[in-house]
């Protein structure tokens, strides 16, 4: 998805996604099941290509992984994003409402997540596909069903939130409570769609984020390129 994202965007901005393992060409590598690790494993893998004015976006679970990585860069090396885009997602540290639990019998956990709309009913009803994403789904919410949030200072960078407006995971009030975690500007804008408005709703989407790099990039780096990471 994130690859067809650069003729949306300003043309100084590279869209560089991050394929996790379990995902995509990487299929056959055991995908993480904590945050922790998996963030032991991303600093110092993308922190070479972090030399020029960056920010991150995240989705679901990717907005956790993104506030993370910006936390653990501030903490070891004094660097944070100029922006950090946070995409249906709570703030920690409250729970994960869903009801599709990594520890559920197959049956019930199909069933679930059929409820949440991510998954096209026609590969919900492959039994032998199933076999491949189950265990990467289950690792999956694992990693965010067991996450416990370490206290800290907030970030400096701006925080943007989006969230759908028919998102029955994440609520308004849950997207508002990233506001103390930034010492700098906040914003909070709803789209329509449901937790996956990321993708029905993404020409919607990438015209503000665009917007926001833009004067972000004015600010001190305006002639340098930036790199946005996503998750």
């Amino acid at each position: 998805m994130f690859c067809k994202w650069p003729p949306e965007l300003p043309e100084n901005v590279e869209v560089c996604p991050v394929q996790l393992p379990g995902r995509g060409m990487r299929l056959n590598e055991p995908p993480f099941t904590k945050l922790e690790t998996l963030i032991e494993s991303l600093v110092p893998a993308l922190r070479p290509f972090l030399d020029k004015p960056f920010a991150f976006l995240g989705h679901s679970m990717g907005s956790l992984i993104s506030f993370e990585l910006a936390r653990a860069l501030r903490h070891r090396f004094g660097e944070e994003p100029e922006g950090l885009f946070l995409a249906g997602r709570q703030s920690p540290p409250i729970p994960d409402r869903t009801t599709a639990r990594y520890d559920l019998p197959e049956p019930e956990f199909i069933e679930e997540l059929s409820k949440l709309n991510g998954t096209p009913p026609e590969i919900l009803e492959q039994p032998e596909l199933m076999k491949l994403l189950v265990p990467l789904l289950r690792a999956e919410l694992k990693l965010c069903q067991t996450y416990v949030y370490d206290p800290g200072p907030p970030l400096d960078c701006p925080i943007a939130v989006f969230g759908g407006v028919h998102d029955r995971e994440v609520s308004f009030e849950e997207l508002e409570s990233w506001r103390p975690y930034t010492t700098g500007a906040f914003s909070l804008r709803m789209l329509p769609g449901d937790h996956f408005f990321i993708q029905t709703a993404q020409s919607e989407l990438l015209a503000m984020v665009s917007e926001d790099l833009r004067r972000l990039l004015k600010e001190p780096h305006a002639n340098e390129y930036a790199r946005q990471a996503t998750t």
